[in-house]
């Protein structure tokens, strides 16, 4: 899993890139939206991060005017994907300070009663919950094998979440 937990920082690159992705998140944004919604990040900077992500694949330049030439930026498919792993972290650092912040950002909760959600290690071949039987830290027969994407819907646990469309978050 390092290998790509490097590769992943790498195509990110850096806190900007993640205010980038979590802006760009709620929608389609030009340039000065963009640099309003994100404090503190000067124009240069803001320009090589989508530079950057563009090349990476993760937000896409659309033109929406010629002359002069304007653009707005949009995530691309895997950029969308990385807004759960951006909504877990943001989630991570709420329940870690107390904070509220992370369900006005999104904190998943399930439709049917506004419980907060809880994140599980599931294994879809075993159909068990990996802490229960044994999971990657455990010494379990599926140690080391997280490179299927265990995080996926398939790799949630079904008794931690419910089985509506809408319970699913990721």
């Amino acid at each position: 899993m390092s290998g790509a937990l490097e590769r992943a920082t790498r195509a990110i690159g850096d806190r900007w890139s993640l205010l980038l992705v979590a802006a760009l998140m709620e929608g389609p944004r030009r340039f000065g939206e963009l640099q309003s919604a994100i404090p503190g990040l000067a124009p240069n900077i803001l320009t090589a991060r989508l530079r950057h992500l563009e090349r990476q694949g993760v937000v896409v330049g659309r033109p929406y005017s010629r002359r002069p030439l304007r653009v707005d930026y949009v995530l691309t498919g895997r950029g969308a994907e990385l807004a759960g792993a951006i909504r877990l972290l943001a989630a991570w650092e709420a329940a870690a300070s107390g904070s509220t912040e992370g369900d006005e950002e999104g904190h998943p909760r399930h439709g049917a009663c506004g419980t907060p959600m809880e994140l599980r290690w599931w294994c879809p071949t075993c159909a068990r919950n990996a802490a229960e039987g044994g999971g990657p830290d455990a010494g379990s027969p599926h140690t080391g094998s997280l490179d299927r994407g265990g995080l996926d819907r398939g790799g949630l646990d079904p008794e931690g979440i419910g089985t509506d469309e809408e319970d699913y978050w990721l």
